[in-house]
This record gives structure tokens, sequence and C-alpha cells, in this order.
């Protein structure tokens, strides 16, 4: 701390942010917060590099969450800005990843609802030649599926025979109609499971659309922190900003 800067309390910072003192306490411990200075009686005493780093904090948490978040200044202030950043690029990487699978969900969707079901040739679970015959594929498609983690029919009692249920049979359907348009079984499968969580198609797609909300906000979340902790990586190093410098005449 300079002789100028003004002096902050804990309490001082937490009023700013909200928080209780031993909150801020405990941002200081975690490496939130750059080390603060001690009286000779030893309290705590800040000064406004530590609001600002406060700031970027309390603003990353809204887009990156806690864990990273903490782990971002934890880096800043240990002086690893190039790994700061690459735990920002992680992030938003993950969070591209998420909405990629995201749109491959609502993409099957809208896919299946291009085509109606084929009603089945009777009650009850099918045999693997049936489902194969329905679906058009071979039965070997089936059992690549199967091995693939993307089906899991039960198997009859006494002969091992496999037993499609209704459940696996538009589990298969969903993979055909992704398969035929070049999804990868990676991309499959998590569509898959949210199917099987939500139950239901028309559930799949109320929660697709509420996910993507929560996407949608997470990103300008994510956009509001990144210019925050850009501030406080200005705020702490000015003189690495780029500068623009006259040529020389000699």
């Amino acid at each position: 701390m300079t002789k100028d800067e003004p002096r902050l309390r804990p309490v001082d910072l937490a009023r700013l942010a909200g928080v209780s003192t031993q909150q801020i306490r405990n941002y200081e411990d975690a490496g939130v917060l750059p080390p603060a200075a001690r009286t000779p009686s030893g309290y705590r005493v800040f000064g406004d590099v530590h609001r600002r780093a406060l700031r970027a904090y309390r603003t990353m948490l809204r887009g990156y969450g806690p864990v990273t978040a903490t782990a971002i200044m934890r880096a800043v202030h240990d002086g690893n800005v190039p790994g700061a950043l690459a735990l920002v690029d992680a992030a938003h990487a993950a969070q591209h990843e998420e909405r990629a699978s995201l749109r491959a969900a609502s993409e099957a969707l809208e896919l299946l609802a291009l085509e109606p079901p084929a009603p089945l040739p009777r009650s009850g679970g099918l045999r693997i030649g049936e489902v194969a015959a329905l679906l058009g594929v071979r039965t070997s498609a089936l059992r690549v599926w199967e091995s693939a983690g993307l089906l899991t029919p039960s198997r009859e009692r006494g002969t091992g025979y496999r037993v499609y249920e209704p459940s696996d049979v538009r589990d298969a359907r969903l993979v055909h109609t992704l398969r035929r348009s070049h999804y990868l079984f990676d991309q499959i499968r998590p569509v898959l499971d949210d199917l099987r969580r939500e139950g239901s198609t028309q559930a799949l797609r109320a929660a697709i659309t509420a996910r993507g909300e929560t996407l949608t906000a997470r990103s300008r979340g994510m956009i509001e922190g990144a210019g925050a902790l850009h501030d406080y990586l200005d705020a702490l190093a000015p003189a690495t900003r780029p500068t623009t410098r006259a040529k020389s005449g000699s």
C-alpha cells in the first residue's frame, strides 16, 4: 500500500460486497485477495487493490462459479497470469461443449418430430430382428450400438435373447436418426441420457429450453467477469499495457 492509498478495514470491504467480515478474511486466506498489510497489533489493513480484486472476483462468480473464479484469482496473485488466462479459456471451451451438446439434443428432437414412430408389430418386448426390421437396419448395427453403451435391452430369462421394451425401441430409433445425420456416439450418448432422465420428448424439450436460458445467462456472466478480470489485471500492471511508439526518423 502507498502512503496516499485509502486504508480499508475488513468491515469496509464486507459492506462493499454485501458479505461478512469473516468472508473477507477467508477470501484473503484462499488467495482471492492479495495479502493484506498488518498493523502492529495484527489487524488486517486493505487498500484499493483489494477493493478491485474483490470486485473482479464477485463479478466472475456469476459466470465462472466459485471454484474456477477462486482458481483464477489465486493464479493471478501467485504471479501466474498465463495460468489464470488458461483457466478462463478452459471455462469458455467447456461452455462451448455444453452448448454443442444442447444443440444436438434440440436437433434430435426436431428430427424425431419429422419422423413419427412406426407402430410396434405387437405388444410386449420385441426381439432384435423385429427391432431391426422396424428401423430398417441390420441386427449387427443394434449390437454395435449396444456395445457402445447406447442401448441397454434386457435379456430373456433362460434363453438370453435380447428383449426390447418400448423405451428401448425409442432409444434405438433416436440413435438411428442421429447416426443418419452423422452424429458421433459421444454426441448421441448425452442426448439419450437426457431423454431417459426426463422421461419423454416433451419433458426433454422443456429441459432443453430451460438449460439454454441458463447457458445464455452464464455466457453473459462470463463476458462480464472477463471484463472485470481484464480491468483488474490492467490495474495491477499498467506498465504492461501495449503502447504505440512514433517511428524515429533516424
